[in-house]
């Protein structure tokens, strides 16, 4: 259940209207990137952790949560920014406090043409936030993302806090406010603070590489193809050990001739690993039928009965009455003691 408090997270403040950088913070609104689009994608994945990792669940669903009220953050600063743009547009361009604060016609008429860039802004909504990206693509569930695998969909979320803490950077570039940088700031450490949430419950989970169950053929997991012409550079990817796997990394400088030498690839070797295809088919059995057992004995119905919740009360109630129980029987014996 949710349960909203109507105070913010982060004490959002703007010292004045902003109709240009309003219409750019939506993107972090109803954006590619945004809050909206990170509360529901680990909403939605946290289901398929509930029983089988409940400790991944809690994360997830704190965060979810915690991202709502990023929403609520930049839904609130996206309002105030708009201070004297709600209401009728002619009034609001000619009459508002925000265009008073403006010098000459000018002014008047270049703060009309900077609002109406979108004006789809303001003609649907009357001058408050939309689900919408900073250019009024409309907010759509293809952003979300999740394979229903836990090492899979940390890593995904790895990548929407690196994305989100990007966009917040950015828009820092294009605002002199100095409290609405401070809640950009904020926002944008939070992005921080959850990559290493996400991290280290990745790191928690052993084995979680490759993402999933299968393991990568060792025919090919080592290989660089030099896919260029021009001058080459080696680094750790793809020189030494590989970092996951621990291979020695294959530099293949003729791709196409290694492509024909091998009957395209078909009678290609294993080599530089001590990794071979009957190690890697032992390892995917046995992953799989470990992460089976987890997921079958988590999700196994009590009196055949699926439930998703435990109630607290519930169990107080059955604990009482298990006590109540106890207590009889102890009466019964000790009055048969007597009459004997």
């Amino acid at each position: 259940m949710f349960h909203h408090v109507k105070e913010l997270q982060f004490n959002a403040r703007v010292t004045k209207p902003d109709v240009r950088f309003a219409k750019l913070l939506l993107e972090q609104f109803g954006g590619p990137n945004g809050e909206l689009k990170a509360a529901m994608q680990y909403f939605v994945q946290v289901f398929g952790c509930r029983k089988a990792a409940p400790d991944k669940y809690d994360m997830l669903m704190d965060i979810a949560t915690e991202e709502f009220s990023h929403l609520e953050i930049v839904g609130a600063t996206i309002q105030m920014l708009l201070t004297g743009v709600n209401g009728e547009l002619k009034n609001a361009a000619d009459e508002s406090d925000l265009t008073k604060m403006l010098d000459g016609k000018a002014a008047k008429e270049n703060y009309i043409h900077e609002a109406m860039i979108n004006p789809h802004f303001f003609i649907v909504s009357g001058g408050t936030p939309t689900l919408t990206d900073s250019v009024g693509n409309p907010w759509n569930a293809g952003y979300i993302m999740g394979m229903g695998d836990l090492t899979a969909d940390l890593r995904l979320n790895i990548g929407a806090e690196t994305s989100a803490k990007m966009v917040y950077e950015n828009l820092m570039k294009f605002t002199d406010d100095v409290l609405v940088k401070e809640s950009l700031r904020y926002l944008m450490t939070r992005e921080v603070a959850h990559y290493q949430m996400f991290q280290a419950a990745l790191d928690s989970i052993v084995p979680n590489f490759p993402p999933g169950i299968l393991q990568s053929d060792p025919k090919f997991s080592n290989k660089y193809f030099n896919m260029s012409k021009g001058e080459d550079f080696k680094g750790p990817w793809n020189e030494g050990a590989s970092p996951n796997l621990g291979e020695n990394w294959e530099f293949i400088e003729n791709p196409l001739e290694h492509v024909r030498e091998t009957n395209g690839f078909l009678d290609e070797k294993v080599s530089g690993t001590e990794r071979t295809e009957k190690s890697v088919q032992k390892d995917n059995k046995t992953l799989s039928a470990e992460r089976k057992a987890e997921v079958d004995e988590a999700t196994q119905p009590e009196n055949g009965i699926l439930s998703w919740s435990v109630y607290e009360d519930s169990i107080n109630n059955k604990n009482n009455v298990e006590k109540g129980q106890d207590s009889n029987k102890q009466k019964k014996s000790t009055t048969k003691k007597g009459l004997k």
